[in-house]
């Protein structure tokens, strides 16, 4: 098997041959892999990583202006009239993301619908319209990928619920779902409909895995009652998740919540998740989650970036692969990874330990 057919395989929890290895890392991260590494173009070819990702225009960091999108000259201040303190990126959702002095790279947001009060104000607001996308342009990177014998990821996350509150900022939006407010209900099928769009467009090509997903766990339980999911977001992913297999009925789904998601898996199943992403170990019990769940869906994670990846020595990661690797079992069904992106404070020899415990694995 090739790196791509033995992830997939993994994913399917047919057995693999290797456990694959694979990681995000932050600027400083990768400024550092560059100096250790000058004659390596990237980490992901060096640690020889199974899959590529694609970036969806929609996702929710994707800045306006950055060549995806036709050009549309909104003047975004209008909706923040109390204006900025530090330099501001407008996203393609028109949502402020304000240079944050306090982090290497993360901003703090600020919501163009915060003080709507009516479900016009959403019907007009100046919403990106993906048909004016070239979605050729992702359709070669997803066959250039393939050609190398690697599994092509659709980076799609945010998807709903992030986006939307994103947009109108959480306590509002919770505010609305709680009181049924109709501009909920607007907000969120705007979003959908334009979800299942691309979801569809990007099933047309050769994407192995749609990597869906918003953040609905806190650091020791989900962000809202299993009833409020099933009434407002459940319904709405289930649709994105359709739109996609419709099409291509092999694709597999990866769905992204940091935090505690335990207690929403089983709507995410019935929704039509494949594999869950990351679980979080300072949050979530693996042992427990896959005795739950492992004979419905794969698992990415295990590997905290909390505690275990910036403060754990290289065997403690190394053991920890094993032992994860272990629960899952020779039919597979977790792709043993860091649970984030890697930070600063990460020691590179861990990173290097994570990679080794991945390859020494039998």
């Amino acid at each position: 098997m090739n790196s791509r057919e033995n992830l997939l395989s993994l994913y399917r929890r047919k057995g693999f041959q290797k456990a694959p290895a694979g990681f995000s890392l932050c600027p400083s991260k990768i400024e550092e892999f560059r100096k250790r590494y000058p004659e390596e173009k990237s980490y992901q070819d060096f640690f020889e990583f199974p899959y590529r990702i694609v970036v969806d225009p929609g996702f929710g960091w994707a800045f306006e202006n950055n060549g995806l999108l036709p050009e549309r000259n909104v003047d975004w201040n209008k909706f923040y009239p109390e204006g900025f303190s530090h330099r501001v990126d407008f996203d393609i959702w028109g949502v402020a993301h304000e240079e944050n002095p306090n982090s290497m790279h993360m901003t703090e947001m600020h919501h163009p619908m915060k003080d709507f009060d009516s479900v016009e104000q959403i019907e007009n607001y100046p919403w990106p319209d993906f048909t004016g996308v070239d979605f050729g342009q992702f359709s070669d990177s997803c066959r250039n990928i393939r050609s190398r014998g690697l599994a092509v990821f659709v980076w799609m996350e945010c998807t709903i619920w992030e986006t939307a509150w994103y947009i109108r900022g959480m306590d509002n939006l919770m505010v609305d779902m709680t009181l049924g407010d109709p501009k909920a209900s607007k907000l969120l099928d705007i979003i959908t409909e334009k979800a299942c769009w691309r979801a569809e467009k990007f099933a047309a090509m050769e994407t192995d895995i749609l990597g869906l997903g918003d953040d609905i766990g806190m650091q020791n339980t989900t962000i809202m009652s299993s009833q409020m999911y099933r009434e407002w977001l459940q319904p709405r992913l289930k649709k994105v998740i359709d739109a996609a297999k419709s099409v291509n009925p092999e694709i597999l789904i990866s769905y992204h919540s940091c935090g505690d998601a335990a207690g929403l898996v089983p709507e995410l199943i019935e929704a039509g998740i494949d594999i869950l992403n990351p679980v979080q170990p300072e949050s979530m019990d693996f042992e427990k989650v896959h005795r739950d769940f492992g004979d419905k869906i794969s698992f990415n994670g295990t590997i905290g970036t909390q505690q275990l990846m910036p403060f754990g020595s290289p065997k403690q990661i190394k053991d920890q692969v094993k032992h994860n690797l272990d629960i899952a079992g020779e039919k597979g069904g977790l792709f043993c990874c860091p649970s984030h992106v890697i930070e600063p404070e990460v020691p590179w020899e861990n990173i290097e330990a994570y990679v080794e415990g991945c390859r020494e694995y039998k």
